[in-house]
């Protein structure tokens, strides 16, 4: 798995799902669409810096561990 979309979907759906929210849930958190969040998660989408903040902050983590890939 080389996409940086891929790997970065795998780090929120991890945490997302650590905190226990659907992706609905975490829509209405960030104030992004449910379906976005689905395709992002499977690396179907890039995403732009103003996202990348929303979804930190809705996940309740700093930046940087969305973009630690193991």
């Amino acid at each position: 798995m080389d996409n940086i979309c891929e790997k970065f979907g795998i780090n929120v759906r991890k945490y997302r799902s650590e905190k226990g929210y659907s992706q609905e849930m975490f829509a209405e958190i960030t104030g992004l669409h449910r379906t976005y969040i689905s395709a992002l998660e499977r690396g179907k989408r890039s995403i732009a810096l103003e996202n990348i903040e929303k979804i930190s902050k809705g996940l309740g983590i700093e930046i940087y561990k969305l973009f630690i890939f193991s």
